[in-house]
């Protein structure tokens, strides 16, 4: 049996280069296989080359988590190639703020789908495949959104809500099973690029700066995905919310 077989394997569905990028790293340096899933698996090349470097395992997949026979196909593939997945991640979602009036039916929808209904395909997947096994971690990406509704958000908080509700209906069922059904309440702005750049957009500053630790660090939030993966049975968490100290709650 090769090194890789032998290795645990993490999969993040809608590992981009912010959230699941930090995920696919820690779990890496932890000693896991990594698979990363996101639409273009060529914009992870550079990630996977890293960890490579790195001397870990990983490999990129193209797939649309809205798609049940994608979403199937992807599980499938990962376990073929790599083995049978331990931990996987939903992190996939559009943060998208539109006011109600501008809200259109086919928007609503898109981001309700891939924040919810993509989480239900992939968590159920993952349960197909774990149960038999008795043993796994399911784990889904959450954020403010996800506790209180707010102005602009009726289609973001919709789906974050609802990815709540399959995260706990998850946890109820799979626990007695073996199963950790873990949510990760993001309460805050995460330092990435996207956040910088709309800081500038608004602010018209390029030098304008965030105080310091006022935004979510990628390695703490993988982190905290890390811990919960290694949680003892008798003393699982469900729900955990993180956020930066000066974050008003």
């Amino acid at each position: 049996m090769s090194d890789t077989a032998r290795k645990p394997v993490a999969l993040g569905v809608g590992a981009g280069d912010a959230i699941g990028a930090a995920f696919a790293r820690r779990f890496a340096a932890g000693g896991y296989s990594v698979a990363v899933a996101r639409r273009d698996a060529a914009k992870s090349a550079a990630l996977i080359g890293e960890i490579e470097t790195n001397g870990g395992t990983a490999k990129a997949y193209s797939t649309d988590a809205r798609d049940e026979a994608a979403t199937v196909e992807l599980f499938d593939a990962v376990e073929r190639d790599l083995g049978p997945i331990d931990v996987c991640l939903y992190n996939a979602g559009a943060n998208a703020r539109f006011p109600i009036l501008e809200t259109d039916a086919d928007m609503f929808r898109k981001v309700w789908t891939l924040g919810c209904f993509g989480g239900f395909l992939a968590g159920r997947e993952a349960a197909r495949r774990m149960v038999p096994r008795g043993s796994g971690t399911i784990l889904f990406t959450g954020a403010t959104a996800s506790m209180r509704g707010g102005p602009g958000f009726a289609a973001f908080s919709s789906a974050k809500f609802g990815l709540r509700a399959v995260a706990q209906s998850l946890a109820r069922e799979l626990g007695p099973k073996g199963i950790h059904v873990a949510h990760l309440v993001i309460d805050g702005g995460v330092d990435s690029p996207a956040i910088h750049a709309r800081r500038r957009a608004t602010a018209g500053d390029d030098a304008l700066a965030f105080p310091e630790d006022s935004l979510m660090n990628l390695a703490s939030i993988a982190e905290a995905y890390w811990t919960l993966s290694q949680q003892a049975r008798d003393a699982w968490t469900h729900e955990l919310d993180i956020r930066p100290f000066v974050e008003p709650w």
